[in-house]
């Protein structure tokens, strides 16, 4: 149990914080209505105007608050959930855990590079943190010697593992085909009044890989792609929710979203959340404590 002390005041710190951070986010309110923006590379955006996002693009914003619905209504009641059962010794509930500390962990590593400045900017860092280095706890805690035979042969590694290539695989080829044209062409990608590319360098770097490696591993039955499969999948859940949020969100907001990237994406998260219920059902349960 030698991580369990320290995760035991983490991760109410990271409740309370996200619950503040997501509140605000949809709930405070301030004058003003949005108005159109020229920035300094010409790119003329509809600023926000009001609420918490004041200076954020009214696209950004909504993205953002789609994104605090989701932390309000799953990411902190599976935060809650996993917890408990963690604490008790549930295997299943280690791995919902680790997997919903990295959704809280990508989510606020992008509110604290990619949300324009607003007051609660230190929160937004202290939850990146707080999160990141519960979440390598929490991963350390595995007994990866004694994982694999915690998963019934009636695991569906294969489907698992091409949810994993088709997650990598797409993201890939959407961000890239954002990137690369403009490049070729000596032209700046859109940017929505940003300064660069935020949530495709976090893609490219973190989760590529992770699902690629994850498949890899899993279809050669290594402990580390039963739980790198079973963490991304978890994480994939809750991303994938969030992301959808935001797509709905932007149509509310009367901003247009390509379907080319929310269909595909959409469909994903389905599959994903399909997949992730399998995986958990294939857990034989074992009582340990973290840090075992």
């Amino acid at each position: 149990m030698k991580y369990q002390s320290a995760l035991r005041w983490m991760i109410p710190i990271i409740f309370v914080l996200a619950l503040f951070a997501a509140a605000m986010g949809l709930f405070y309110e301030t004058p003003g209505t949005p108005y159109s923006y020229t920035n300094h590379r010409d790119e003329t955006v509809l600023i926000n105007g009001h609420g918490l996002y004041y200076f954020d693009t009214v696209s950004s914003a909504a993205q953002q608050q789609g994104n605090d619905i989701v932390t309000l209504t799953v990411g902190l009641p599976l935060l809650v959930i996993s917890t408990w059962l963690a604490f008790r010794g549930s295997l299943r509930g280690q791995l919902l855990l680790a997997g919903t500390l990295g959704f809280i962990f990508y989510t606020y590593m992008s509110m604290s590079m990619l949300t324009a400045y607003n007051a609660l900017f230190l929160v937004y860092v202290t939850l990146f943190g707080l999160s990141l280095y519960a979440f390598v706890l929490t991963m350390l805690s595995f007994n990866l010697a004694d994982l694999p035979r915690h998963f019934s042969e009636r695991l569906p590694y294969g489907w698992i593992a091409a949810i994993m290539f088709v997650i990598g695989g797409f993201l890939t080829l959407a961000w890239l085909g954002r990137i690369v044209p403009p490049l070729l062409a000596d032209t700046t990608p859109v940017l929505d009044n940003t300064t660069t590319l935020v949530i495709q360098a976090m893609d490219l770097v973190l989760i590529v890989p992770l699902s690629i490696l994850a498949g890899v591993l899993l279809l050669r039955r290594s402990a580390w792609g039963y739980l790198l499969a079973s963490v991304a999948m978890l994480k994939g859940v809750t991303l994938g929710l969030a992301v959808s949020m935001m797509s709905v969100n932007m149509m509310r907001a009367g901003v247009a979203e390509s379907l080319v990237i929310m269909v595909p994406f959409l469909m994903i998260t389905l599959l994903n959340l399909v997949m992730a219920g399998l995986l958990l059902r294939n857990v034989r349960e074992q009582r340990l404590s973290i840090g075992d």
